[in-house]
């Protein structure tokens, strides 16, 4: 085997791990495969001769390159979204994929993404890589230019701001898809009361539109404010919802005409819902959801043709 097909074939059993450091640092799975696309143009230039870790070695390419990218769009001069919510990974509502199981592993869920897109691109950094991915703050201080204790104060005020953010969510799926179902259902038949005895006092509602969009984004707090929402438009559509793995907890796509219009997580601790995020936006809904229900119809093809035995 040559170098360069030793250092492809090394790459990619590197592939599932580096996705996931970029999806945390950057809450895009977009932008986690251009990110880890831009550390294999390096890697590929650059060889791996002297590297000892290789491994360790890419993950700091990818961590660089991501940071790269977090300071990129820090600098823009945009108007800020009032609402954004980073992509989730959306898997079909059974035994996620191995890639889809490194992009979750530890528990990563939708609200943590939430809190992290408020750190700065530094603090983000130190974080994800020490008490996500275990690399020595030595390390960590060589990508941002700084000391080690530096680095480690930046992971420690990280850590306090996700700490004071965490929900304890419910950890069993199946109650977890018995209060969402609870909740459409309740929704569907505009069951005001139905739903407030399913939302947690102080729940959330967060609703990204876009940025074509903008007044269709809003953040409400409350019960009833919640459940006001929720009972005045979904029984006014004629959706299709499919339940779904978001991020490894319960939530649904909505389709309308077979064409994804809605993503929907949920955030459950003591069978209530605490957070509700969703993304609106049609067309980004649509790349979210775009594998999982290109699976839902291949499924339905293969169904369709299937011809059973001795008839």
């Amino acid at each position: 085997m040559g170098d360069a097909e030793w250092l492809a074939e090394n790459f990619e059993r590197q592939r599932p791990r580096l996705r996931a450091v970029a999806y945390r640092m950057l809450g895009s799975l977009a932008d986690a495969d251009d990110a880890v696309q831009d550390a294999w143009m390096r890697v590929s230039r650059a060889g791996a001769e002297d590297v000892e870790n290789f491994g360790g070695w890419l993950t700091t390419i990818v961590a660089r390159v991501s940071l790269n990218m977090l300071r990129s769009r820090a600098r823009r001069p945009e108007e800020p979204l009032a609402v954004y919510i980073p992509d989730p990974v959306v898997g079909p509502d059974e035994a996620s994929q191995p890639e889809e199981a490194a992009l979750l592993a530890d528990s990563v869920g939708l609200a943590l993404l939430v809190v992290l897109d408020t750190l700065t691109p530094d603090e983000r950094l130190a974080f994800v890589l020490h008490d996500m991915f275990d690399l020595p703050f030595s390390e960590i201080a060589g990508l941002l230019s700084r000391t080690p204790g530096s680095a480690k104060q930046l992971a420690s005020r990280a850590r306090r701001r996700v700490r004071g953010a965490e929900i304890p969510a419910e950890p069993d799926l199946a109650r977890q898809r018995q209060v969402v179902g609870a909740y459409f259902a309740a929704a569907r038949q505009g069951d005001f009361d139905a739903l407030v005895a399913v939302l947690h006092p102080d729940a959330v509602l967060r609703v990204d539109a876009g940025a074509r969009h903008p007044e269709g984004s809003f953040a409400i707090r409350g019960a009833a404010a919640v459940a006001m929402q929720a009972s005045g438009g979904a029984a006014a559509m004629p959706a299709t919802l499919h339940p779904v793995l978001v991020n490894g907890s319960a939530g649904a796509v909505i389709t309308m005409h077979g064409q994804a219009v809605a993503v929907m997580a949920f955030t459950i601790a003591d069978g209530k819902i605490i957070e509700i995020d969703a993304i609106t936006d049609p067309e980004r809904a649509r790349k979210i959801a775009a594998a999982f229900l290109n699976s839902v119809e291949a499924h339905a093809t293969a169904r369709a043709h299937y011809v059973p035995h001795g008839t």
